[in-house]
């Protein structure tokens, strides 16, 4: 018999919306856990189901699914008493509370440890929001592309001599869900030992300053700021960049002196392997602008394909893909990160894997919830009458 999924019992509310706390959340709900969103039908629940370009029917979208496969979603308005009400209850049988909502917001809505401790004082309060709940910003809204602009990611990536420019991706967002999630267990894991929960912080902000990892802290002890390099290239490891073939680009990776002289064996250029230039690590990196035209003229003779052909297996290597090669690509159909995910709108919508295996196999999934589809099944495992339902809908509390 196999094993239940390692969060199977655990139940987390959520109040969420866009990408960092449903894409942590989700882990989660991966995993095994219980995810219910709290989403208000009257502002039409989770912001990105109402997102296009592209809709599953009402309150629905890709992008919603993106973020929300195999949680629950229950209507419910914290505005009111009736509600509040509603929710402490629930809050009650529950294990865990995270939102991702602006800071000063949790407090207002009764969020906190403090505020839920009477009625479960072994809860988990997780909070992720833009700059935190303790400072001068706590009620400043915030996003993913602002971080990476302040925290100075838009100075590192990219061409040099062109704009700051982003991330193509919400890096920041995805890696602070990751974090809280990661936070949030942890605290179930101590609050089942102690029998008692707590508040948890992750902030967008701080999470971008955090990663910016060994430049930062070369930055800080030696003032040494790092800018942009050509061809995408590692700040001190040579050749680590881009290098053209003859039908495209492919990624090379010398990290160490075995990397390097193993592409020497590969390529055959004497005229390279011999040159003082390019003895060491530090003559490499310091003649970086002698040694790319070199090699992009040795990889420029063959295509791609071919070059990785010789290096895989050798020393790291990649193809440069754009999404439409990235996503048509064998490895990943093969090993199941891309699959399908039937949605009532499309029997056929594809979703990607959690890239986390338990026992070797992917995790299961389910799609995303419809607007409200657990309303009335949570709240009469609650105990709650279908007149008492009836009658919290008709007031607009559901």
């Amino acid at each position: 018999m196999s094993l239940p999924l390692p969060l199977a019992g655990v139940r987390i509310l959520t109040f969420e919306a866009f990408g960092a706390g449903p894409f942590g959340s989700m882990y989660l709900a991966d995993l095994g856990a219980e995810v219910i969103k709290i989403e208000n039908r009257a502002q039409g629940g989770d912001a990105t189901r109402g997102m296009g370009p592209y809709f599953l029917g009402e309150h629905d979208s890709h992008f919603f699914q993106t973020f929300n496969l195999n949680k629950r979603s229950v209507c419910l308005d914290l505005k009111t008493a009736e509600g509040q009400a509603i929710f402490r209850k629930l809050a009650a049988k529950s294990d865990a509370v995270l939102n991702n909502l602006r800071g000063d917001q949790p407090d207002k809505l009764g969020l906190t440890y403090a505020a839920l401790r009477e009625c479960n004082p072994r809860l988990v309060c997780a909070h992720l929001s833009a700059y935190g709940r303790d400072n001068e910003r706590r009620a400043w809204p915030g996003y993913d592309y602002l971080m990476q602009a302040e925290a100075g990611f838009l100075h590192v990536t990219g061409e040099p001599g062109t704009p700051p420019a982003r991330m193509g991706l919400s890096i920041i967002d995805y890696m602070t869900g990751i974090t809280t999630a990661l936070a949030l267990v942890s605290a179930l894991f101590g609050a089942a030992r102690s029998g008692l929960g707590r508040d948890i912080d992750v902030s967008l902000f701080d999470v971008a300053l955090h990663q910016l990892s060994y430049p930062g802290t070369w930055y800080l002890n030696e003032k040494l700021v790092t800018g942009r390099a050509p061809r995408s290239a590692h700040p001190s490891a040579t050749p680590v960049q881009l290098f053209k073939t003859a039908d495209g680009w492919i990624f090379i990776m010398c990290m160490t002196e075995k990397f390097w002289q193993e592409l020497l064996k590969v390529i055959a250029a004497p005229h390279i392997a011999q040159d003082p230039r390019f003895a060491t690590a530090s003559l490499r990196r310091e003649h970086r602008d002698d040694l790319t035209p070199l090699l992009d003229a040795e990889f420029e003779r063959d295509t791609t394909a071919a070059w990785l052909a010789k290096l895989q297996g050798v020393l790291p290597a990649a193809p440069v893909y754009d999404m439409a090669q990235a996503l048509e690509n064998p490895f990943p159909l093969a090993n199941g990160m891309i699959r399908n995910t039937p949605h009532p709108e499309r029997a056929d919508f594809r979703s990607f894997a959690n890239p986390i295996k338990l026992d070797g196999a992917r995790l299961p999934a389910r799609s995303g919830p419809a607007l409200g589809a657990d309303t009335d099944t949570v709240l009469k495992e609650l105990g709650y009458s279908s007149d008492d339902i009836a009658g919290f809908k008709s007031r607009g509390i559901l």
